[in-house]
């Protein structure tokens, strides 16, 4: 029998052994002047079986092998000859109603939207056809070490930030340490994000190394799509410090002429050409320039969006969509409707209720108003699906009893757990199912609230031993439409009171934790992310201020299964973590699950080409937190079929 060939990374691993024993000798030059060829060999394709870590490669996925190979021209979901040029008019694509500042990593005030989307990148690009894939972007080639223990990038040489400085391996490390660093000046949910990765380092002029507290995929493609920008544009300042400069960044386009606080204008970068014509950028950003005017609500935006004073609107209420999105230009034409079905995994919408208040610390009151929630008045128009797992629309939501490699995940928390927890999953009350079936489900809440210690008095208010009526407030940036939902809480005594508030407001509340319940959309995924979870539902973001743990969720066990989900090796591990979590916050009623949907609501006006093939992972509108997530795909890689000029317009009609 022949001899197996040594696998590349088992090479790696021997060379740098090697390097430590010569080092002071006089073969360390030559050894070095080895490895530095080593690491300029450009990425190949892994042989079939082998790994895609311990070695120079393209492409990262998280499970199994990238979809594109080394030599791919470009992504199947754009048109790679799409013209380029002319101007896209947006709209706040949230609650923003206005702008004071550039920095959208730092707390104290508003970034415009936009400046995400266009402005930043990170070294690699996450592909919008498959899960968790990312594909180097301002960095050549990806190095994971077998254990996960640290990820190596090297800079793709000629690459610029938007000032013409070319990109270092010292504002790499820049990024993350103001980031990531406590006091720094950063936003607590990147430190929260980034938490897992010990430190960034420079190892050359071209190569940046990062070294992991938590050796996980997710850290992995945190590293990867960490925000990247100039050193000279913090320029020795705390981050919070940096407010209206216009930031210093590789993104395709730059910030123009700007009407701050309502209107932003973003024009290409000069120094980007580079990028621009890589697979992984070939089809995308084709517009010359991109505005955004600020409209103070949903009601002022739609009328502009009808008169035509921008070209796409993603809806968000139900009603709206059916009721309002109609007319003689929908009919003629010039505006089209479509729902975009994107293949994420979808999180559930809820009402939060902040645990920390005494009155939702008992998990009886909690499931008491679960079953107060009319679902099916509230989704009348049937345009939305009833959230009945953390995980919607995937695999990773619970299915049956818990299986073998739940129980293992389970067991050591059993006594602090539900006894439900150990049987089927949750399933929501449904008002449904008979004409009785209302009726019921009040009853049901009535009598969990009274073994809570909660008592109707003759006023018909209901009250605890303390004589404390049991009122709470649901805090909105916008008018909501609770009203039957009130009426349904007042027939058991107790009061919701509504209070609106304007976004600036209701952002510094939500950062305090400062309210009783608010209503959260639910974010999507392609594969459960343990650096999200942990921000929303892990004990290091329960008591620290301006993260995202809005429900109030402290608890040992979840905490493990966002371990167990990062630490997974194998989509079984994966599937089995994800679906113990998802039996410990829905049958903790750590929230009123609502709704979740798997299209993005959209109107736009009739002068888009569309590519033929959908991405599958896309928002049609917005990027949150811009590290680890997929870009807004009607936006980057649409176009202007009026500049079309090829005999056929490619995609034109496409499968929006």
């Amino acid at each position: 029998m022949s001899a197996r060939p040594r696998p590349r990374g088992a090479l790696d691993r021997a060379r740098r052994r090697l390097a430590a024993a010569l080092l002071g000798t006089p073969f360390a030059p030559a050894l070095a002047a080895s490895l530095a060829a080593a690491r300029a060999a450009p990425p190949t394709a892994p042989a079939d079986g082998e790994t895609f870590t311990g070695r120079w490669v393209h492409g990262f996925a998280a499970y199994g092998p990238p979809k594109y190979g080394p030599d791919f021209t470009h992504f199947e979901y754009v048109d790679p000859a799409a013209p380029r040029g002319g101007l896209l008019r947006l709209r706040n694509p949230d609650r923003r109603s206005s702008f004071d500042k550039y920095n959208p990593f730092t707390t104290r005030g508003n970034a415009p939207a936009g400046v995400l989307i266009w402005m930043f990148e990170g070294l690699c690009h996450l592909a919008q056809d498959e899960p968790s894939t990312m594909y180097g972007l301002l960095a050549e080639a990806i190095l994971v070490e077998p254990d996960f223990s640290a990820v190596s990038f090297r800079l793709r040489p000629g690459v610029k930030f938007n000032n013409g400085d070319p990109v270092t391996t010292e504002d790499v490390v820049h990024s993350f340490r103001t980031l990531s660093g406590a006091g720094a000046g950063a936003s607590p949910t990147y430190q929260t994000l980034l938490a897992g990765i010990g430190r960034a380092e420079s190892v050359d002029a071209r190569t940046v190394r990062f070294v992991m507290k938590e050796r996980t995929r997710d850290q992995v493609f945190l590293a990867g799509t960490l925000p990247v920008f100039s050193r000279k544009w913090t320029a020795g300042r705390k981050f919070d410090e940096v407010v209206t400069d216009f930031p210093i960044a590789t993104g395709p386009y730059q910030i123009g002429k700007v009407d701050m606080p309502r209107r932003i204008e973003f024009v290409r970068n000069p120094h980007y050409a580079p990028l621009a014509q890589l697979p992984v950028r070939r089809g995308h950003h084709n517009f010359d320039r991109i505005v955004y005017r600020m409209y103070l609500d949903n009601a002022v935006a739609r009328e502009a969006f009808k008169a035509g004073e921008f070209d796409l609107m993603k809806e968000y209420g139900a009603r709206s969509w059916v009721r309002l999105h109609k007319g003689v230009k929908w009919d003629d034409g010039r505006i089209v409707k479509r729902e975009l079905v994107t293949g994420f995994g979808q999180y559930m919408q809820i009402y939060a209720l902040n645990m920390r208040r005494p009155l939702f610390q008992d998990a009886r009151v909690r499931e008491a108003l679960i079953h107060t929630f009319d679902f099916e008045n509230y989704n009348k128009t049937g345009h939305f699906k009833r959230a009945n797992s953390l995980f919607n629309n995937s695999e990773f939501a619970a299915e049956g009893p818990p299986g073998p490699g739940e129980l293992k995940l389970l067991e050591p928390f059993r006594s602090e757990l539900p006894p439900k927890v150990f049987g089927p999953p949750w399933q929501g009350p449904r008002n449904d199912t008979g004409p009785g079936a209302l009726r019921a489900n009040l009853l049901r809440a009535r009598a969990l609230l009274g073994e809570a210690g909660w008592k109707l008095d003759a006023d018909g208010v209901l009250r605890n031993d303390k004589g404390d009526a049991f009122e709470f407030e649901y805090l909105s940036p916008r008018e909501g439409g609770e009203n039957s939902w009130q009426q349904l809480l007042k027939k058991l005594g107790i009061t919701m009171k509504e209070r609106v508030v304007d976004f600036a407001l209701y952002r510094t509340r939500l950062q305090k934790y400062d309210y009783d319940m608010i209503a959260l959309a639910g974010g999507d995924f392609t594969l459960p992310d343990a650096g999200t979870l942990a921000s929303f539902l892990g004990s290091k973001a329960f008591a620290t201020e301006g993260n995202n743990n809005f429900r109030g969720v402290n608890s040992r066990a979840v905490d493990a299964m966002i371990e167990a989900i990062g630490r997974a090796e194998t989509m079984e591990q994966l599937r089995d973590a994800a679906r113990a979590l998802d039996r410990i916050v829905t049958w903790g009623f750590f929230q009123i699950p609502v709704l979740y949907t798997n299209v993005e609501p959209v109107s736009f006006w009739n002068r888009f080409g569309v590519p033929e093939v959908p991405a599958r992972y896309f928002s049609a509108d917005t990027y949150f937190t811009g590290i680890n997530e997929t870009l807004p795909w009607p936006l980057v890689c649409w176009w202007d079929k009026a500049l079309d000029k090829r005999p056929r317009a490619a995609g034109a009609a496409g499968k929006a």
